[in-house]
């Protein structure tokens, strides 16, 4: 037989199928029946029974976040069923429950739940044939985005935004074949994709949804054309927050359009070659450019710092105004560090006015923004009248919210209770009404007094007296001996043996008051917490605009800490192509290494000194970490920061490209050399003459020759038909020259020191190319057996002594015989089978033929 509780619970299962359903039960949130067993296993906890046969697990309600933490990252959805009404306030009918919330990994808001220095973003896609439409949300902050890209784009743009969560329409997961969302699974495998239901993402249905929210009728004033498939994709997002979150969305305030122009295009490729937010190896922050680089105080600032790492600016006038900025911050050393310190006081606004917005702040949330409302002064006390046009921009936009801040902390008490159910968060003096119910329950002894001194007086009774017990409540007992004197409004309440006991209408009204203050109080602080939370809700804009201001100034002032604590200079930007650096270094190697111990470079590239330079040089040398240098400087002066260098000029890139190491991709049935060429024809076709290309090696993953041939190729297409920058580390040094053909390439070398059997790498990069790799020095230190060493020594003199020369270009090589050295000491097997050949046996015609088939293979 199916109970009512149970009833519920599968009503709820219904109403959310494929979610575990969280059912709030007293002080637990308990799983039943299929939703148990999967519960249990996720989460570790016991299995038990419900009437010695439901399947049942439980958690306690105080623990939810930890919980839900888990069963997110084992990749499950949660409905999560609440009780509406207290159970002392039902009789004879089952408590209302009802689902309050869908948890996503997409639609999180709690802290408990969020990485405080790392955006969780909610992304849709609506494909549209060469385009797709792409719309992100933020939820946690409100930040809502969209826009219409090529789709061979979605990739980098997803790389670069990292979703928790991908919606798609249901026609992307039924399809026959491989579809668009299986390719996405490929590409990311921690990615959530969600299917919702195609109607949803037609623009008719999306637009409508958008308009309700934002109290619109037309998105040009948005930036966008009213037929952008992107709306689409930001329509249904939307309607999925409201279905999910079941709350107000005040906080998403505004749609902007991403316009791709504004920002340098970093594809994923080079995002992860270049180690921008993770490394290559463990995925791991630490490590990072970003872990590196970040000196922010704040967990929005780190939050900013990665927005801006991963989409540098490519509008000059914006980044001399970042740049104008951070300059002034890194000389008032003082003001710089009492910013920085206020910075590091404040909590995360953003969320916490989310959390606000959408009904599911607790009382230590109001206090958070009281607390950040009262350091604003002093904020915007150390921006003011700065030279900095955007320093004094920021200080225009930082709201102080007075209003607010004198509203929380005259209600709000210094330690606050985990919820509002509670008690225990209003200050005194606050509401007349609670304090009135305070006073009663702490003052009734001295009422019960007064009121007794207040009826032997009325009644002339000296013997009268007021008390209490748990059976009667309050009662006046007036002895036999006074009954003449008892007054006509007393009502009997009680006979004893020598008294008799009396109530009053005012005693029965105390009575009331005293026994219900407890719970008059906790309903009465809990609908002023509520009051307090909407007309905190009600200043969304103002306290987002001020998280944003907060965000900013941490990511200013962090980059002028690191660019004082580093010893970073100013770059000079210009719309030429230009590159010149002056003592370079890496950014994060030279934090890595031992200090003093990392080698600065030159760079310098433009009309005068080339804008192709080829590198070669051994293993281990530093190739890689000079032109990965480059890009990285490149990309920070891009973000408005200062550089590693002691002089710095750099013509604003459009793009960065790398084609970066050898990896498979088995998975997807791509080889080492097929990921290579993928990544090539990438660069070739979407590279222009502002971008600036890296390349660590080109052709490795096939025959030497092949090999050369397209590295050729590939530095004769990017130098005569692109024109960009570009800086190629190589070991074919056949490549060196080029530079008689070429007018911009340059030759340059990492310089070794040979002396004696020793091979010194100086880390230095100097002009002209080198004439060897040093492979087999770079074995050595790896630890390869001396065997193996000094075979390979044996081999590399027969081939330098015999084998295609290097000297001439790959269209005017002659190609001479291999060496019989390489088969390890055993006969040529032509010379064995001329030496077996006895010519009295054979026919003219036979000596023949075995002469032409030996030609051949000599061949």
């Amino acid at each position: 037989m199916t109970t009512p509780m149970m009833q519920q619970y599968r009503d709820a299962k219904a109403q959310y199928p494929g979610m575990l359903v969280l059912f709030r039960n007293g002080d637990f949130y308990e799983l039943f029946e299929d939703d148990a067993e999967v519960g249990a296993r996720a989460l570790g906890i016991t299995l038990t029974k419900r009437d010695k046969e439901i399947p049942m697990a439980g958690v306690p309600h105080h623990a939810l976040d930890r919980y839900l933490g888990k069963l997110l990252h084992a990749g499950h959805r949660v409905a999560i069923c609440e009780q509406m009404e207290e159970a002392a306030d039902v009789k004879g009918r089952p408590i209302r429950r009802e689902v309050v919330r869908v948890v996503t990994p997409g639609t999180l808001t709690e802290d408990g739940l969020l990485d405080p220095r790392q955006s969780n973003h909610l992304a849709a896609i609506v494909p549209a044939g060469a385009t797709t439409g792409l719309a992100w949300l933020e939820l946690s902050t409100g930040e809502f985005q969209a826009a219409d890209l090529p789709t061979a784009r979605l990739a980098d743009e997803l790389g670069r935004l990292a979703p928790s969560e991908l919606l798609c329409p249901e026609e992307l997961v039924g399809a026959p074949g491989k579809t668009l969302a299986d390719r996405l699974r490929d590409t990311y495998p921690n990615l959530a994709v969600t299917p919702r239901p195609d109607w949803t993402f037609e623009l008719p249905t999306a637009k409508t949804t958008l308009f309700e929210h934002f109290g619109i009728r037309t998105f040009a004033g948005l930036g966008f054309d009213d037929d952008q498939s992107c709306l689409g994709a930001a329509g249904a997002l939307m309607a999925y927050v409201r279905e999910t979150l079941k709350s107000n969305l005040e906080h998403v305030g505004r749609l902007k359009h991403f316009r791709q122009e504004r920002f340098l295009f970093l594809d994923e490729v080079t995002r992860r070659s270049l180690e921008l937010t993770r490394t290559l190896r463990e995925g791991a922050r630490e490590g990072s450019l970003l872990e590196k680089i970040d000196r922010t105080v704040s967990g929005t600032g780190a939050r900013m710092l990665a927005s801006w790492l991963v989409a540098p600016l490519c509008d000059r006038a914006a980044i001399e105004a970042r740049l104008d900025a951070v300059a002034e911050l890194t000389t008032d050393h003082a003001m710089r560090q009492e910013l920085r310190d206020g910075l590091a006081e404040v909590y995360d606004l953003q969320r916490l006015t989310t959390r606000v917005s959408t009904g599911k702040a607790s009382p230590r949330d109001l206090a958070g923004i009281a607390r950040t409302l009262r350091l604003l002064p002093r904020i915007k006390a150390k921006v003011t009248a700065r030279r900095s046009t955007l320093l004094n921009q920021l200080e225009r936009q930082l709201e102080l919210c007075p209003d607010l801040r004198e509203m929380l902390d005259a209600a709000l008490v210094e330690t606050l209770p985990l919820t509002a159910r509670e008690g225990g968060m209003i200050r005194p003096g606050y509401d007349p009404a609670l304090d009135e119910l305070h006073a009663i329950t702490r003052d009734g002894k001295q009422w019960m007094a007064n009121f007794q001194a207040q009826e032997i007086v009325r009644t002339n009774i000296p013997s009268l007296k007021v008390g209490y017990n748990q059976v009667f409540g309050y009662y006046i007992e007036v002895t036999h001996a006074h009954a003449g004197k008892v007054p006509t409004d007393y009502q009997r309440k009680q006979t004893l043996k020598n008294a008799e006991r009396y109530v009053t209408a005012e005693l029965k009204a105390y009575e009331e008051k005293v026994l219900t203050a407890e719970d008059k109080i906790r309903q009465r602080e809990y609908e002023l917490f509520l009051e307090l939370r909407g007309r905190v809700a009600a200043q969304t804009d103002r306290l987002i605009q001020a998280g944003e201001v907060i965000s900013t100034l941490d990511v200013l002032a962090a980059l002028a800490e690191l660019a004082v604590a580093c010893n970073y200079c100013r770059p000079e930007l210009c719309d030429e192509p230009i590159f010149e650096i002056q003592d370079g270094r890496h950014p994060v190697l030279e934090q890595t290494l031992p200090p003093g111990t990392f080698v600065p470079n030159d760079a310098r590239m433009g009309a005068e000194h080339g804008t192709f330079h080829l590198i070669t040089g051994p293993n281990m040398s530093g190739k890689s970490t000079f032109i990965r240098q480059v890009a990285l400087i490149t990309l920070l002066a891009q973000i408005g920061s200062f550089v590693p260098a002691r002089q710095a000029r750099t013509g604003i890139a459009d793009r960065i490209f790398t084609r970066v190491g050898a990896s498979d991709e088995l998975g997807r049935g791509q080889s080492t050399f097929m990921v290579e060429m993928t990544e090539a024809a990438n660069i070739l076709n979407n590279a222009t003459e502002r971008s600036l290309v890296i390349l660590d090696e080109i052709g490795r993953g096939t025959s030497t020759y092949d090999g050369v041939s397209l590295a050729w190729a590939i530095t004769e297409y990017l130098h005569d038909r692109i024109g960009c920058r570009a800086l190629f580390a190589t070991h074919y040094h056949e490549l060196a020259q080029l530079t008689q053909k070429l007018a911009d390439l340059r030759n340059y070398n990492v310089q070794v020191r040979e002396d004696q059997d020793q091979v010194i790498f100086l880390h230095a990069i100097g002009p002209g190319s080198a004439d060897k790799s040093y492979g087999i020095h770079v074995a050595k230190l790896a630890g390869v057996p001396e065997e193996v060493l000094s075979r390979a020594r044996e081999v590399l003199a027969d081939l330098e002594s015999h084998h295609v020369t290097t000297k001439d270009p790959p269209d005017r090589r002659k190609r001479r015989p291999a060496q019989p050295s390489l088969f390890a000491g055993s006969e040529d097997p032509v010379l064995q089978a001329l030496r077996e050949f006895d010519p009295d046996c054979a026919t003219p015609d036979e000596a023949l033929a075995k002469l032409k088939r030996w030609r051949r293979e000599l061949q």
